[in-house]
């Protein structure tokens, strides 16, 4: 007897009509995908540093925009290195005049981090220009677009990260109710651990 495979067809090869308008998605985020890597190659080559760099001045300058303390306990964290390893990336940044460190003022035992109006000058005259860009693609979007757009990219995000497995739930899944809509605004609903 015949074993049935139930596994869902690979979007790339199937012939129903969900998994061919899926396929173009999926080909438009590749693209994207790409365009974002060359963009983060041209960023990291202008400000001669790496992507571990970079991602801790913009982790550094948002957690600044909302008055949040960042220890190297933190930043190592998000980017999954071990404090050694954050502790090598810190002492580069401060000697290129990126960051500083400083005592925290109530706990001695603590050490925060910030950026410099050095690093803050030199990332916004190197994005700035594409965030305006960027920005410039969302204009005109509806509430309901926006709203779709959102909860897709959570699903996306959720899916790539293996969520929907590890807490035994379907945030991959297509939102069907009001309710559902409602939650996929919120972006603590999808979100997976980390999530940067």
């Amino acid at each position: 007897m015949p074993i049935e495979n139930t596994a869902p067809p690979s979007y790339w090869y199937s012939e129903n009509a969900d998994d061919e308008r899926g396929a173009r998605v999926m080909e438009a985020m590749r693209a994207y995908r790409s365009a974002e890597m060359a963009m983060r190659r041209r960023t990291q080559s202008s400000m001669a540093m790496g992507e571990n760099e970079l991602l801790v001045l913009r982790f550094l300058t948002r957690a600044s925009g909302t008055g949040r303390d960042i220890t190297p306990v933190d930043l190592a964290r998000h980017l999954g290195v071990s404090t050694a390893s954050m502790t090598a990336l810190l002492d580069r940044l401060e000697r290129s005049g990126h960051l500083e460190r400083r005592r925290h003022p109530s706990d001695r035992r603590k050490v925060l981090v910030s950026t410099t109006p050095h690093a803050d000058e030199e990332m916004r005259g190197t994005l700035a220009s594409m965030h305006a860009r960027m920005m410039q693609a969302t204009r005109g979007m509806t509430e309901s677009e926006t709203v779709a757009v959102t909860a897709f990219l959570q699903r996306m995000r959720c899916a790539v990260a293996d969520v929907c497995d590890a807490a035994g739930r379907s945030c991959c899944a297509l939102v069907g109710t009001r309710a559902d809509a409602a939650g996929a605004r919120r972006p603590e609903a999808a979100s997976p651990p980390n999530a940067a």
